[in-house]
């Protein structure tokens, strides 16, 4: 059999693991997940990521990629990667794609979502997958402030200090605010992120909840590129990779 190259769906809770991205001395979903794949094939797999999400940060949507020369159908192979991964990770879907597909650089956008339970007291059930924050925050103040984000600008105040990248502009095509009881939701389209972008947006429109940023200050905040300026970074448990777009 020829060589082909396999994209996968994958959903999976981050808790237990690295970041998406292999480590040295830490467990990784990527690593897990070409251990998996290797033990049912009998190859030696790289797999390719849509999105290199960090330590604890979740995925309902994640795309990646393999070359393989196996024979178990592709209608099947999610099954039998299935039956070697831990039950916080799953397979959701494998498909034949053309040779130069590549999860990460072939994506045109991707979704991410940031969950916060605001409600007088924590979830037990929600702890992993939402920021518990108890007091009661002005959800309409947050949408005036995130229609500041929209369009193309230089994202410098939203990314950690200290990562490595050739630009910081980024395109956000849509960021919503939605309150359904107790459950916020901020989700985020975009051409691409920064590192702790979302965290760090989530955090900002957080801070607008409060009171103790203006809406229309997100406008300059952003023009000034001053990470200080912006909100603090949220913890990861909230964040969710939804989607990505080809």
């Amino acid at each position: 059999m020829n060589c082909v190259n396999v994209e996968l769906l994958l959903e999976y809770d981050g808790t237990s693991y690295h970041g998406w991205q292999r480590q040295k001395n830490a467990c990784s979903v990527q690593e897990t997940l070409e251990e998996a794949i290797g033990s049912v094939t009998g190859e030696k797999v790289k797999v390719v990521g849509a999105g290199r999400t960090d330590a604890g940060v979740h995925a309902l949507g994640q795309v990646a990629n393999f070359k393989t020369n196996t024979r178990i159908p592709l209608e099947k192979l999610p099954y039998a990667i299935n039956s070697r991964l831990p039950e916080d990770i799953v397979v959701k879907r494998a498909r034949m794609v053309p040779e130069d597909f590549h999860a990460r650089l072939s994506a045109k956008a991707k979704v991410y979502a940031y969950t916060i339970y605001n409600a007088p007291f924590p979830s037990p059930l929600l702890r992993k997958f939402a920021y518990f924050f108890p007091i009661k925050l002005d959800v309409d103040a947050m949408k005036q402030a995130a229609a500041y984000f929209l369009g193309i600008h230089d994202f410098s105040a939203f990314r950690a200090q200290g990562s490595p990248v050739k630009s910081s502009v980024r395109h956000i095509f849509r960021l919503d605010v939605e309150r359904t009881g107790d459950i916020i939701k901020i989700e985020v389209e975009a051409n691409g992120f920064l590192y702790n972008m979302v965290r760090i947006i989530s955090g900002t429109l957080l801070e607008v909840g409060l009171g103790r940023i203006f809406p229309q200050e997100v406008a300059s905040i952003i023009a000034s590129g001053d990470r200080i300026r912006a909100g603090r970074t949220l913890p990861p448990q909230g964040l969710c990779l939804v989607r990505v777009i080809y």
